[in-house]
């Protein structure tokens, strides 16, 4: 550490505490604010715009100096935190009456924006999230944890695109990553990232800091066996937590680990394209989660958000979720949930701070609120026989005993923080019930001594009074302040009025606050010793939480169904998605017109549709709906058509739209063929896969040739589920070719130089684009629309040169992906420099009779 000497003992004590803290904002306790010093007041009146003073000097050189007011600090924590900063909280613990120079000070806690808990700092209905990446060579492991509930989760993505795709479904608030993690362009994008020694990550030392936290011997009964990555991320999150946080994490109880065999797994372009809880641009206006949000609680909120994000292919969870909301609606029992649900609230995160001992005395409250609701939801979930809505019901059952300790325990109404005092209740404690009587200046000890001074001294107009700042006071009148007996003691001057004390209300003054002192110290201790109190009950309330939450959800896809006319999906293990009338969740919402519904059948007879149609014909929307439904009977929730028949999938791939990433120097079409290639590369006979417009970004010849080449591979190699939207009518012959694909296209009409959609799905390919009369409808000028016209009449009547037609041509080009052609094994397996010019020409015309 650096010599000290020259500053002053209180900069001594703060550049000892941040030196610890190098990297982050330490906000140094002073009085009623709490201020920065050098580099992180120039940092944080940056950051908060607040003013950049001085304070002094130290080493001869003026102090850099910020601070804010203690009372104020959430909000600028709150504005750190969604920066991405990371804040140490240093509070005076020293005794300023009995400290030799500086107070004492520490750092208590940590605030990161992975780590936060305080209401005030969190978004009510999306999570936030701690994760910890590690990498090592072609092998990933991620481990995440959500602070506010304890939840704690690890899974081991299989490549990078997959790491990729979990980190956009995560949304990361924080993110630890190792000193020698390579592909960084996977994480530029994300705010609050932590470089940690690699030495973090080690396994053994992971296994260890797991097993204190969860109090056992070994992780096995938790199913993490067979994640050495991700439990070695986990490793690292947890130290980085425990040296954080600076106190017990007891409602951290477990680690599970995320099995992708059980999910569909959706890549991060789907989960883009699908625009699930974020649209293109980036907003969370007309998105699926937008839709289908109407739960009662923000616990609700987010339970909903992490199910659209992982959809299950489990039938037997599914079918328990399915039969759950038939319940509900039978039972017609779904506003009812929905009002004690939403009076019960967000006790999930009030749960997480009860553990974490940082609960307010509001927190308490509503917590007392709630429990006292659990008895009203446990009566209309028990109406119905159905087993998981017997579960939830009992996992939600009634704790009288802990309502009844709050109810004993905190005043109706408590104030913000313990601090101001006032909030256990009369009747809790004897001995802070009379500290409480003194502290408040025992009223009826007042009311005697000012009926007894008014006796003595004849003074009508003599009170009783007292305030904070000039404490107890006995008020009398201008007119009649000559009257006073010479034992009164002058206190202050008034316009109208004289203050004295005596020596008894002096005496009495100083009982008084003593009183107060003693009184919050005391009220301080049994406060915390509430805490103790819930310990043993962190998990059964965590149960409680999970099992509202859970059923907030399925009452909420309830009440969806109700209003937005969805039906319950039969799921199967058969291959194949029948859909009959489907219809896009988003679009129907906010479209004016009445939405067409269509119908959709996949089987294994027929495989892939190529969709044909006209620019702006609904053949994007087409597409996504039928995606949209199947994740939707992925999650257990009802969907947006008269009858569906879903067999399960395990992936949804979409590649519609495409923008440059010219930060990465790829073009449009460089990103389309990645996310193709992707798709050619993992795409499965079980999959669901989604295509538009493949080739479109290169020469109409280059463009088509990809675009056939792919929709073959996908229905004689793949044979993946697929809906393919292309403007290549070329494409069309595929049918005649390949016996698993058929043609569809959505219709349009002309009329008078125009065109009218009719959104329907018909059968068979589409007759023309109708280009140049969605240009006409776009605006552009009546010009170059009818030197367009010219132009196609040339073209139309030019001889059409057959690009890619003949079941011959196919053959070939099937066989260029499967297996390689004689006559380029023969020229591999050759050895130029042994044969004879003479030779050479004899074989020349001998592989040429073989092509």
């Amino acid at each position: 550490m650096k010599d000290l000497s020259s500053h002053t003992p209180m900069m001594r004590q703060y550049l000892k505490i941040k030196a610890e803290f190098k990297n982050i904002l330490v906000f140094y306790r002073m009085g009623d604010f709490y201020e920065l010093f050098f580099d992180d007041a120039k940092k944080a009146s940056d950051l908060l715009d607040i003013s950049l003073t001085a304070r002094g000097k130290t080493g001869g050189n003026a102090i850099p100096m910020a601070g804010v007011p203690y009372h104020a600090v959430e909000n600028y924590l709150a504005r750190l935190v969604q920066m991405g900063e990371s804040v140490a909280i240093c509070e005076q613990i020293g005794d300023p009456a009995t400290s030799k120079g500086p107070v004492e000070r520490k750092v208590v806690r940590v605030v990161t924006p992975g780590t936060i808990s305080d209401e005030a700092l969190l978004e009510d209905k999306r999570d936030s999230l701690l994760v910890s990446i590690f990498a090592n060579k072609d092998k990933f492991g991620i481990a995440y944890l959500d602070m506010s509930s304890g939840r704690f989760v690890i899974c081991q993505p299989e490549n990078e695109e997959q790491l990729q795709a979990e980190l956009q479904r995560l949304a990361p608030a924080e993110l630890l990553y190792a000193e020698s993690f390579e592909p960084l362009d996977i994480i530029e994008n994300i705010n609050g990232k932590r470089r940690r020694p690699d030495w973090e990550f080690d396994l053994d030392t992971a296994l260890k800091v797991l097993n204190q936290q969860f109090g056992t011997k070994q992780l096995s009964g938790f199913g993490v066996d067979n994640y050495p990555y991700g439990l070695a991320a986990a490793g690292c999150l947890m130290q980085y937590v425990n040296d954080t946080q600076r106190t017990a994490l007891p409602h951290i109880r477990s680690i599970k680990a995320e099995v992708y065999a059980q999910g569909v797994i959706l890549d991060s372009a789907t989960r883009r394209n699908l625009e699930l809880t974020q649209n293109l641009a980036g907003g969370f206006d007309n998105t699926l989660a937008a839709v289908l949000d109407k739960t009662a609680s923000a616990m609700g909120a987010r339970l909903l958000k992490r199910w659209l994000h992982f959809p299950l292919r489990d039938l037997t969870v599914l079918s328990n979720r399915q039969d759950a909301i038939s319940a509900i609606i039978s039972e017609d029992v779904q506003a009812d949930i929905f009002d004690s649900i939403k009076g019960i609230g967000d006790i999930e995160r009030i749960i997480a701070r009860i553990a974490l001992r940082s609960a307010r005395p509001r927190d308490f409250a509503r917590l007392r609120n709630a429990l006292g609701l659990l008895p009203e939801l446990n009566a209309l979930t028990e109406l119905s026989d159905q087993p998981f809505m017997q579960q939830l019901s009992n996992d939600s059952k009634a704790l009288p005993e802990l309502q009844q300790l709050l109810t004993h325990a905190i005043v109706d109404n408590p104030p913000v923080l313990i601090r101001d005092g006032g909030v256990l209740a009369p009747g809790y404690n004897a001995e802070l019930d009379t500290l409480r009587d003194l502290s408040q200046g025992a009223s009826n000890f007042l009311a005697e001594l000012e009926q007894r001074e008014r006796d003595k001294t004849g003074i009508s107009t003599l009170k009783v009074g007292y305030n904070r700042v000039h404490g107890f006071y006995i008020e009398i009148s201008r007119s009649q302040s000559g009257d006073v007996p010479v034992e009164y003691i002058r206190r202050q001057t008034l316009k109208n009025n004289e203050r004295f004390i005596t020596e008894e209300l002096k005496s009495h003054e100083e009982k008084v606050l003593t009183a107060q002192s003693r009184f919050l110290a005391l009220e301080k201790r049994l406060y915390d010793q509430l805490f103790d109190q819930f310990a043993p009950h962190i998990e059964q309330l965590q149960l409680c939480s999970d099992a509202v939450a859970t059923l907030d959800v399925l009452n909420n896809f309830a009440e969806r169904a109700l209003s937005l006319n969805y039906h319950k999906p039969t799921l199967s293990t058969s291959p194949g998605i029948h859909i009959n009338a489907g219809r896009h969740p988003v679009v129907e919402q906010v479209t004016k017109d009445a939405f067409i519904a269509n119908p959709v059948e996949l089987s294994s007879q027929r495989k892939m549709l190529i969709i044909t149609g006209p620019n702006m014909g609904g053949k994007s929307t087409y597409m996504r709906q039928t995606a949209l439904i199947t994740l939707l009977a992925h999650v257990g929730s009802f969907v947006p058509a008269d009858r569906a028949e879903i067999g399960l999938v395990d992936r949804i791939f979409t590649r519609i739209g495409a923008s440059d990433d010219l930060a990465s120097g790829r073009s449009t079409f460089m990103v389309e063929m990645t996310e193709t290639a992707n798709i050619l590369h993992n795409a499965s006979e079980h999959s669901l896969v989604l295509l538009d417009e493949i080739g479109r970004g290169t020469s109409t010849y280059d463009g088509l040739s990809l675009a056939w080449a792919c929709a073959e591979y996908l229905a004689i190699n793949s044979k993946a589920f697929t809906l393919f939207a292309s403007h290549y009518f070329e494409l069309t012959e595929l049918a005649e070719q390949i016996d698993s694909l058929a043609n569809v296209h959505l219709d349009a009409m002309e009329h008078d130089d125009s065109i009218i959609f009719m959104h329907a799905v018909q059968e068979g390919a589409a007759s023309k684009s109708f280009g140049l009369q969605v240009a006409q409808l776009a605006g552009v000028p009546k010009p170059v629309i009818l030197r367009a016209k010219q132009r196609l009449a040339e073209l139309e009547r030019q001889a059409p040169a057959t690009v890619i037609s003949t079941s011959a041509a196919a053959e070939i080009q099937q066989d260029m992906f499967i297996e390689e052609h004689q006559v380029v094994s023969e020229l591999k397996a050759m050895n130029i420099d042994d044969i004879t010019p003479r030779q050479a020409l004899d074989l020349l015309f001998e592989l040429k009779s073989k092509t």
